[in-house]
């Protein structure tokens, strides 16, 4: 394939740019969800959030995330890092919060299954390939 041809098929792939909350309760668990079936990255857990609307910051689309998501209201978030990911069908730019103030106890809404898990437990869950930084960072860090 031309390098044209590359740049043409590169810049028709769809880019999504999503806001992720990584909420940590008194006790040091995370709180994750696990994707419905048919969602892209069926089945595999995840810490919740979604895609930022036109005219949203990050820490707004956050906030309407997981209010819809998981029942919270997010008091105070403070960047943790971000990702960059092709997926191959898509590319997505992860902008990870970490949720240091909320209000409300996180559940699934939606119907999805929801746990708080303790951070060295983090690894034992299937994760999309794109959140293992995530679980890399978090797992690091001390007292982990």
């Amino acid at each position: 394939m031309s390098t044209d041809k590359m740049s043409a098929a590169n810049t028709a792939k769809k880019s999504v740019l999503v806001a992720v909350g990584v909420i940590e309760n008194a006790q040091g668990e995370i709180f994750i969800c696990q994707r419905n079936s048919n969602q892209h990255q069926a089945n595999k857990w995840e810490f919740p959030g979604g895609k930022v609307e036109t005219g949203e910051t990050v820490a707004q689309a956050l906030a309407r995330e997981l209010a819809e998501e998981v029942g919270i209201t997010v008091l105070a978030c403070e960047p943790f890092m971000q990702i960059e990911h092709d997926y191959g069908d898509k590319h997505v730019t992860l902008a990870i919060r970490k949720v240091t103030a909320f209000n409300g106890e996180p559940s699934g809404l939606e119907g999805q299954p929801s746990r708080w898990v303790a951070i060295r437990e983090l690894e034992q869950y299937d994760f999309p390939e794109a959140n293992g930084p995530i679980v890399e960072k978090l797992t690091a860090a001390p007292g982990a």
